[in-house]
């Protein structure tokens, strides 16, 4: 059974920092991109950063370029993603998700999500 439990959410006012994790077990990780997604309140879920199978490649979201940092550990099965400089509009539900053996940054050919993790952004 696949899992991707996110975490390290939370409050945080704007300009502070967070860390993201997503844990993954029940597949075969370094056959998998990885990525971040959001949803802001009232808004479609949407791309923020994905990180390719060795972790060579990253591509961001223009939002977020410069602020986040996404990164993976293959041995330990996990996926971060660093968020600097937060920003009020920032403030969305966090998911992961794993893409089997492709790389990109659509949200329907992701394979597996997680249920996602709050974060929020006070002015």
């Amino acid at each position: 059974q696949v899992q991707l439990v996110e975490s390290g959410g939370g409050l945080v006012q704007a300009g502070g920092s967070l860390r993201l994790t997503c844990a993954a077990s029940g597949l075969s990780f370094s056959v998998y991109s990885m990525g971040w997604f959001r949803q802001p309140p009232g808004k479609e879920r949407e791309f923020v950063a994905v990180i390719s199978r060795s972790g060579g490649n990253t591509d961001y979201a223009g939002s977020v370029k410069g602020r986040f940092t996404i990164s993976r550990d293959n041995a330990k099965n996990m996926v971060y993603l660093q968020m600097n400089s937060l920003k009020p509009e920032d403030t969305a539900v966090y998911y992961c998700a794993a893409r089997w053996r492709s790389y990109g940054t659509g949200l329907d050919e992701n394979n597996y999500w997680g249920q996602g993790t709050q974060v929020t952004v006070s002015s």
